[in-house]
């Protein structure tokens, strides 16, 4: 039976996901994620299911079990489509973009970053991060609502 930390791995590579990536979809601190993965130590059920979700697979698959690896959750079609929510693919592509824009921010090509003529440091460029964040979600639902085609929108 396989360890939890080799299904995550697995699952990560499958996925082309990085762990960075896990850390945005799931919550799970770095450290923690780094210590499931290293296989130091288990995840609790919570964080199971957390990174079962986020690498859309089987909590059981996760835990070693000898089972599809694939979830029972029905997956998204054209008819379950909600142009109010954000689908994984957005997701990945919101944390995608969001990446870039900040490694750009903070690469320091166009010189550092100042507001009111002091310039901004470690944890203020966290908090630009999360405001572009929200910034990039909202503006994915907005324009998935805009441009979303008639038929795929639910009934009300």
């Amino acid at each position: 039976m396989k360890t939890i930390s080799e299904r995550i791995k697995e699952g990560l590579e499958i996925r082309e996901l990085k762990q960075a990536d896990l850390v945005n979809l799931t919550g799970i601190s770095k450290g923690a994620l780094s210590s499931y993965i290293s296989g130091s130590y288990e995840p609790k059920q919570k964080n199971i299911y957390k990174i079962a979700k986020a690498l859309d697979v089987n909590e059981a698959w996760l835990m070693g079990h000898d089972i599809p690896m694939e979830r029972n959750i029905q997956k998204e079609t054209k008819s379950s489509y909600n142009p109010n929510e954000l689908t994984k693919k957005d997701e990945k592509s919101i944390q995608k973009d969001l990446k870039q824009i900040m490694d750009d921010f903070k690469s320091g090509q166009d010189g550092p970053a100042f507001y009111n003529g002091v310039e901004l440091g470690y944890e203020e460029l966290e908090l630009i991060e999360q405001a572009m964040e929200l910034a990039l979600k909202s503006a994915k639902l907005k324009n998935k609502a805009k441009y979303t085609p008639k038929k795929y929108k639910k009934e009300e």
